[in-house]
């Protein structure tokens, strides 16, 4: 059996998107981003980013109405761009959430420790790392299930802690506006602290793209898909803006706390729902941030291993990873991406855990190539294929602002990939080798384009 089941609900692939994309970033990096943009320059970069993320999710909703697939873009690369094209895009998608499963349980054992300090991390990490297995060896509605139960928690505290920014901003008259009018705001360094923000906001919203590889397994892709990729996006855009309009009218954007990214008790979450929890604030959001991470491994792992199982089908990769169970999981793709996942994990134990680091900064620029990669093979889409199927016509969802949105997408990622060594060449103490770690991800890329590029020529010959 080769087939995967088409079990997933319509609210099922809604949670499993929102899994992806709600996790640290929106409980500590938003912190951050106003400390580093100021108030203006965060709320500015979000906005806009947000207005990019619709325009890619409208793509890939268009492509995945009209051909389901669990490849997702990965898929649509190979046809409608070219097969090196589509399988560099396929090992880097997969590779980026196997190595993002690591990163994610064990920053979910850092957490732990901060109510067991004397509990040797490897414990929690073995646990949570077997709980997601566990989930993911399940079938794949009762997966869909426990990512529903895992983001409604999220979802649920975000909405009460919007609920108490604003009761606070109306009834408390040292909050509001003033916090843009001190020292140099709404645009805290100029043009150089609004980029920097810039780049790094599209982390908070990837993952939306994991609708795609559920359409693979949606009972009615045709209805499901465009519904969940208006809702996520509307549902993100309103929890990402509006949170960091209301942190920057909380908080001025110098407040030293907002500067730390690892500690909770420094998350504006935390100093906000202090004022009404006390001391039991940090524990409170340290629990959510917790159910973040979890839910975010488990998302991870059900896309790399779904993306797996596509390369086996393929022929990408041995076919032995296109087997599923009788319930329609890829069991020997996730014990692959199990596995590699482990390795990840391991290394960041090993030595000073420089490898865990690199590996980790390298998939980090991963997610904006795909996007990239999305919307090229959208452009391509319309531009080669649809012609020789029937036109426009055989589209039963079309995306929006064809193809001026496309090729703004295309712009905006292409300045985001290289346009990360900014925020570093603005440090006088940067080093060459932090340049080719931001952007190892990219050059992985091209390796395996230009790898399968020489294989397919050298089998011709």
């Amino acid at each position: 059996m080769s087939t995967l089941s088409k079990r997933l609900e319509h609210r099922h692939v809604n949670m499993i998107a929102l899994g992806g994309s709600i996790g640290t970033g929106i409980f500590l990096a938003s912190g951050y981003s106003i400390y580093v943009g100021g108030p203006g320059g965060a709320l500015l970069a979000y906005i806009l980013m947000a207005v990019v993320v619709y325009f890619l999710m409208t793509s890939l909703a268009e492509m995945s109405v009209y051909k389901p697939s669990t490849g997702t873009f990965c898929d649509y690369s190979s046809q409608y761009v070219g097969p090196s094209f589509g399988f560099a895009m396929g090992y880097n998608y997969w590779l980026n959430w196997a190595i993002t499963i690591a990163a994610e349980v064990s920053a979910a054992a850092l957490i732990m420790q901060y109510w067991f300090p004397e509990v040797n991390g490897a414990i929690f990490c073995s646990v949570f790392f077997l709980m997601i297995v566990v989930l993911n060896l399940l079938a794949v509605n009762i997966f869909g299930e426990a990512e529903y139960f895992l983001s409604f928690l999220k979802v649920a505290v975000i909405l009460a802690f919007i609920l108490l920014g604003a009761f606070s901003i109306f009834y408390e008259p040292h909050f509001g506006t003033h916090h843009w009018l001190m020292g140099d705001a709404p645009f805290h360094q100029g043009y150089l602290g609004c980029i920097t923000v810039f780049l790094f906001a599209g982390f908070s919203f990837q993952g939306t793209e994991t609708i795609g590889i559920a359409s693979g397994e949606a009972k009615d892709p045709e209805q499901s898909i465009p519904k969940s990729i208006k809702l996520v996006f509307w549902r993100l855009t309103l929890f990402y803006v509006l949170i960091i309009a209301i942190i920057t009218l909380l908080i001025p954007y110098d407040d030293p706390h907002l500067s730390i990214q690892d500690n909770v008790e420094m998350s504006p979450f935390t100093l906000v729902f202090n004022r009404y929890l006390s001391h039991y604030a940090a524990d409170f959001v340290n629990f959510i941030i917790l159910i973040a991470l979890l839910s975010a491994a488990n998302a991870s792992m059900y896309s790399s291993s779904r993306m797996l199982w596509y390369l086996g089908k393929q022929k990408q990769a041995p076919q032995v990873f296109s087997q599923v169970t009788r319930h329609g999981v890829p069991l020997i793709a996730l014990a692959v991406t199990i596995l590699v996942g482990s390795v990840i994990f391991v290394s960041s134990k090993v030595g000073n855990g420089a490898l865990f680091t690199y590996l980790v900064q390298a998939s980090s620029l991963s997610g904006f190539i795909a996007w990239f990669g999305l919307a090229l093979c959208h452009l391509q889409f319309r531009r080669k294929y649809l012609p020789t199927v029937g036109g426009e016509r055989v589209l039963a969802y079309k995306a929006s602002w064809y193809p001026y949105a496309q090729m703004m997408a295309l712009c905006v990622l292409g300045f985001i990939i290289f346009g990360q060594f900014i925020p570093i060449i603005s440090n006088a103490n940067y080093h060459f080798s932090d340049i080719v770690l931001i952007y190892s991800s990219l050059i992985l890329f091209l390796c395996f384009y230009v790898g399968h590029k020489w294989y397919c020529f050298a089998k011709r010959k």
